[in-house]
């Protein structure tokens, strides 16, 4: 590493000679504090002490982002726990929970009112994250123009928040306050992300608070989506001591985290607070439309594109509505059956009536002509009774004739008529 940090930082000198594009983008990864333009965010938690004064007056510290929350929430009903140790621990966490929280909100109004920008973080812990989202949410309180970043210190779920549980947590974030957090993670976790972006679609996305305590971190930078870091923590307690730190800013002591961010304080402050996705970035081995292999020539391949309509379904819809027909109908005629039995013999037959009404003085011979007129209808009639083949039930039964009728009015009435079945 000794040797390679400087061949680095001297390749990047030499290459701005000619292509300064390159070397700027280069030296995002290799010690980018020494750029005097370049933002710095400071980041500390309730137990760090230090002088926000003193620091907001560093030109080139643009935020502040302390810690909020940690897992869940902290039991509050300590009185219904019968152990008297439990009980008391119970009481000394919720009074550290509540002085923590005072300090934040001290803190928090101090920082904005010296002109710093203002976020937190929650510390992610093994449990439902949701419930760890909202409660975030209740005790930062954060406004629109506040970081908000989710802490999963190491990728183990015995420990930290889980990577599925984050994702959880930052859909919870977005669906509260409109925006996505800030992911802050080392480097072994970050590169198992960006490696896994397909199975964290959102984690993989979120803006990257990289924590790696080195000069140079081109080399093993986890790529992925995240074609570079929205913040870099170069400097914590592990590599700032008395003698020797990479950058400590006035007002602080060395137990203090210091970022350094690739923009300006004043991009920085119109970029905050970092609620954005960055664009997704398919990996290299993914398949991609109209990349089929070209098959060799002694092998025959087929294909037949599928409808995309099954039609074969509407035959299976067609039986299973035929065979719901049938017990439908068979039903109904057992239950007509049950409660109405139809007789064994039906009369169906039909009775077909003429009447003849001859006037008083009509003559025998008008009357015959009459009767000869009835009986071509009654022929008719027994021809279409007959039996056939389209109709083999029907036939006959008999046919009535009688002469006259006197009505009570002394009208002569002469009937002929016929019984035809149906």
């Amino acid at each position: 590493m000794k040797i390679r940090v400087p061949t680095f930082a001297l390749a990047a000198a030499l290459a701005g000679l000619f292509h300064g594009d390159w070397a700027q983008a280069a030296s995002q990864f290799s010690t980018p504090w020494s750029n005097k333009e370049r933002a710095i965010v400071l980041d500390g938690f309730e137990h760090n002490s230090f002088n926000l004064v003193e620091i907001a007056k560093d030109p080139r510290v643009a935020a502040f982002i302390h810690k909020g929350s940690d897992g869940m929430p902290a039991n509050y009903q300590c009185k219904r726990i019968a152990d008297a140790m439990q009980q008391e621990l119970c009481k000394r966490i919720w009074r550290n929970y509540a002085v923590s929280r005072e300090l934040y909100q001290t803190r928090r109004i101090l920082a904005k009112a010296l002109g710093l920008k203002w976020g937190a973080y929650h510390l992610g812990r093994p449990g439902n994250p949701v419930e760890q989202a909202n409660h975030f949410i209740d005790y930062a309180e954060p406004t629109d123009d506040e970081l908000i970043a989710i802490d999963i210190e190491d990728n183990d779920p015995e420990k930290f928040m889980s990577l599925q549980d984050a994702q959880i947590f930052a859909e919870q974030i977005k669906s509260r306050v409109g925006r996505y957090p800030v992911l802050y993670t080392n480097g072994t976790t970050a590169k198992y992300i960006a490696d896994h972006r397909l199975e964290f679609p959102i984690l993989s996305r979120l803006q990257l608070w990289y924590a790696r305590y080195e000069a140079d971190i081109a080399p093993h930078f986890p790529k992925g989506n995240w074609e570079d870091y929205a913040l870099w923590q170069f400097t914590s307690q592990s590599n700032c001591s008395k003698q020797r730190c990479p950058y400590r800013p006035s007002g602080t002591n060395r137990d203090i985290d210091v970022n350094v961010a690739d923009m300006t304080v004043s991009q920085l402050r119109r970029a905050w607070p970092l609620g954005d996705l960055v664009p997704a970035i398919p990996p290299d081995n993914l398949p991609k439309p109209g990349n089929r292999p070209t098959p060799a020539d002694d092998i025959l391949m087929a294909a037949a594109q599928p409808p995309l309509v099954d039609y074969r379904h509407f035959g299976e819809m067609a039986n299973m509505l035929a065979a719901a027909t049938t017990r439908f109908l068979d039903n109904v005629n057992s239950l007509l059956a049950k409660h109405d039995p139809i007789p064994r013999d039906i009369d169906k037959s039909m009775t077909a009536s003429i009447w003849l009404n001859p006037r008083r003085d009509e003559p025998a011979s008008g009357l015959a002509l009459r009767r000869a007129k009835v009986e071509s209808v009654l022929a008719s009639l027994r021809e279409q009774a007959a039996p056939s083949l389209d109709y083999p039930r029907v036939a006959p039964v008999s046919f009535c004739f009688r002469d006259a009728i006197s009505n009570d009015d002394g009208t002569i009435v002469s009937r002929y008529a016929a019984l035809l079945p149906l």
